[in-house]
């Protein structure tokens, strides 16, 4: 897999998986699939971030302004 930037994400890939690997077992988690769990991640990484939203927060809701 390369990032868009074209950079080769290999050892970044093995990295993760070693890391991912090593705290599922620490934690005790089995069945679970490291190398697609690894692509996710190095996706969310490589995919920029949607610009946020610029309605109201929750917590700017009032009886007058919550429709």
């Amino acid at each position: 897999m390369a990032m868009a930037s074209g950079h080769d994400t290999a050892p970044l890939r093995d990295s993760l998986l070693a890391t991912l690997a090593r705290e599922l077992d620490r934690q005790g988690v089995n069945r679970v699939d490291v190398a697609a769990l690894a692509d996710a991640v190095l996706i969310a990484i490589e995919t920029p971030m949607p610009p946020a939203d610029e309605g109201k927060r929750p917590e700017d809701l009032n009886a007058t302004n919550d429709d």
